[in-house]
């Protein structure tokens, strides 16, 4: 918890920075791999809910199979690529293929790589922690960027449209 609120005050400036950028986006591609692609299914499906911007979250590893054909200028894709991934690598190279495709990257990362630098348009560096708690790091940027592009966009937060706050069965 200590970790996470040092990390907010500045995390949340630089998630209003990257929704200024990305506000005005119909598309939005998440990538995750491991112990992260459920956290980049849940950054897709919150961007949905609350912004209404089409999002999709795929494996990054498996993002060939079909979902690179998406890609173009402007598309904003989050990848999540912590160097503790075993698919690091594999995750490096679909960040030069989606690079190569113009889209428009941002990339959680741990503090201290300097690895998409050079290519992404926006690190996200996300704090040091055991490997089994990175994804409680990571999705704290993906659910922050998806207020902020809402709030931007005029979006009702709290009550987006077509969604329950509660699932009865009958």
């Amino acid at each position: 918890p200590t970790l996470m609120e040092e990390w907010l005050a500045p995390l949340a400036a630089q998630a209003m920075l990257i929704a200024k950028y990305f506000r005005l986006a119909n598309n939005a591609i998440f990538c995750g791999c491991g112990i992260q692609l459920p956290v980049a299914l849940e950054g897709a499906l919150k961007l949905k809910e609350i912004s209404y911007i089409h999002a999709e979250g795929f494996s990054a590893a498996e993002v060939k199979h079909g979902a690179l054909t998406l890609i173009r200028n402007f598309i904003p894709c989050v990848v999540i690529a912590m160097k503790s991934d075993p698919a690091y690598e594999a995750i490096q190279a679909t960040v030069e293929e989606f690079r190569s495709k113009d889209a428009a990257l941002v990339i959680l990362t741990d503090v201290g790589n300097t690895d998409f630098d050079e290519i992404a348009n926006f690190v996200i560096h996300c704090p040091h922690t055991k490997t089994e708690f990175e994804p409680l790091l990571t999705a704290v940027p993906l659910q922050l960027l998806s207020y902020h592009i809402a709030k931007m966009r005029g979006c009702e937060i709290d009550q987006p449209r077509n969604l329950a706050k509660s699932v009865t069965v009958e």
